[in-house]
């Protein structure tokens, strides 16, 4: 993982791989800019003017050994106007230089963005931001490839802090951004792996290795034996098609008295996805490794609330199975029974996720939760409503709803929230058993919240549906270790952060 120090002193006498400086529109330089501008008698304006550099958000111009100076090499980097320089145009202009400074050979590079003035946001989401997304663009998951190719060689960012009594904040800001990063990729390499080899044997192997890592955090690995006797109908019903055990994980961080309550995560941690008898088309099934996306959240969190050692409780569920289709398999039409002791008839064997995450959120209630919130790739239809930008978001307390939207607002990681309204539950009604698993095709993302709902009423709960936003597709196919950010910065904002 990328180091990150802060930096004081002359900008112009100190040697470095690569010195990044801001630019704004009109080509109007940050105080570091004009100090290289001077420092080479007007050369940086004039090649600026010369390139015809726009300065939008995340535009980028590198300039070897520029005079003046002894860096090999400058990336200016565009910041758009200065009056309407917002957190989501700064994140862009960090992620530009990021990609800027990674194609180059510099091992080391000093970023002088911590100067520009963001619009509601102190050096402490400066430094994070620039600590997360440089390390973030760094990523790269080669473990599979016989050829890996050449890593990044950018192992170091120094934060140019000119005024030293934000000196405390840069610090902490960049541990938390590295933190953070560090749990992120966790989940990015969990989800990249592929199903035959992460299976929900593997994700419990890397829960006991997290907690090797720390001490404040312990693990406890529930057999199909073991939820057998607690009754947990629902989640041993999705497993029933796959020769992989199913396993109920979980996670207890320790950050503060025993007496506290802790917040609960509950993860969906489905490490592969055919629908079951529902089956899938074979169009994009690849992709349905994803589908324990929640569950790598859970573990990143937890990860990273361990590194900064949250003065907080945390528990992490992760109910992990396969959903595959065989003789064995549940069917539409079939009753089964949850731990609570509600009966679900289904409909369709590929609304799993629910079945799996409804008798996790009756064993949580046993940890006497604060909150609970529940992380899931839970429903196409999040994506058709939200597409890949927002994360859904339902809950039954309006407290809780509103900070993770504000923690959402505040990391960039940014979730929508959606009706949980009564009238839904309509949908859900079944001739044969107490709720049916679908609603139907309307509101699929909202009657998949309302069936979680009904095991979730002993608690102040919230929902986040991930579908859209765990990866990407396409030719950028992989995972994004969202809504870590989101959710860490909820952890921040509990602690008085």
């Amino acid at each position: 993982m990328m180091d990150f120090a802060r930096q004081s002193g002359s900008l112009i006498k100190k040697r470095s791989d690569c010195l990044i400086v801001g630019i704004f529109e009109k080509r109007k330089p940050t105080p570091a800019a004009e100090t290289l501008d001077q420092a080479s008698d007007g050369l940086l304006g004039k090649i600026l003017k010369r390139e015809n550099f726009k300065a939008n958000p995340g535009d980028t111009l590198t300039i070897h050994h520029l005079p003046g100076c002894r860096a090999e090499r400058v990336i200016a980097v565009g910041l758009g106007e200065r009056k309407k320089l917002t957190g989501k145009s700064f994140a862009k202009a960090v992620e530009g230089a990021a990609r800027a400074v990674l194609a180059t050979a510099a091992k080391k590079a000093v970023c002088t963005l911590m100067e520009a003035p963001v619009q509601g946001h102190d050096a402490r989401w400066k430094a994070r931001q620039i600590a997360l997304r440089f390390a973030d663009a760094a990523y790269r998951f080669t473990e599979l490839k016989s050829e890996s190719g050449d890593p990044p060689r950018l192992k170091q960012v120094d934060l140019h802090c000119p005024d030293k009594e934000d000196g405390e904040a840069v610090d902490r800001g960049a541990e938390e951004g590295r933190s953070i990063a560090t749990g992120m990729k966790l989940v990015k390499d969990l989800a990249n792996l592929p199903g035959n080899i992460c299976t929900p044997t593997y994700l419990a192997e890397q829960a006991r290795h997290l907690a090797d890592r720390h001490g404040t955090v312990k693990v406890t690995v529930l057999e199909e034996s073991d939820m057998e006797k607690l009754g947990m109908g629902a989640l041993l019903a999705v497993s029933r098609g796959s020769r992989q055990p199913a396993k109920l994980i979980v996670l207890e961080y320790r950050g503060a008295k025993a007496k506290d309550k802790p917040i609960a995560v509950v993860g969906k941690g489905l490490t592969f996805d055919a629908g079951g008898i529902s089956l899938k088309p074979a169009q994009n099934m690849d992709e349905m490794k994803y589908d324990m996306c929640g569950g790598a959240t859970v573990l990143g969190l937890v990860e990273t609330a361990a590194l900064l050692d949250m003065p907080l409780n945390l528990v992490g569920v992760i109910p992990s199975s396969e959903n595959l289709p065989g003789g064995n398999a549940f069917k539409p039409g079939d009753v089964i029974k949850s731990m609570s002791g509600k009966t679900i008839e289904v409909l369709n064997t590929d609304a799993e996720g629910r079945l799996i995450l409804c008798d996790a959120l009756t064993y949580t209630e046993r940890f006497e939760p604060r909150a609970v919130i529940d992380v899931a790739t839970l429903t196409g239809a999040c994506i058709v409503a939200l597409g890949r930008h927002a994360s859904g978001l339902l809950g039954n307390d309006d407290d809780l709803c509103r900070a993770l939207l504000d923690a959402g607002e505040t990391s960039l990681d940014r979730a929508w929230r959606l009706p949980l309204w009564d009238e839904y539950q309509e949908q859900l009604k079944s001739n044969f058993a107490d709720l049916a698993n679908i609603g139907g095709r309307d509101a699929g993302t909202i009657t998949a919240a309302c069936f979680l709902a009904r095991f979730a009423e002993k608690f102040k709960w919230a929902h986040l549906d991930i579908a859209g936003t765990a990866w990407n597709t396409g030719q950028n196919k992989g995972a994004t270790g969202r809504p870590l950010p989101l959710l860490a910065q909820y952890l921040l904002d509990q602690t008085g952060a």
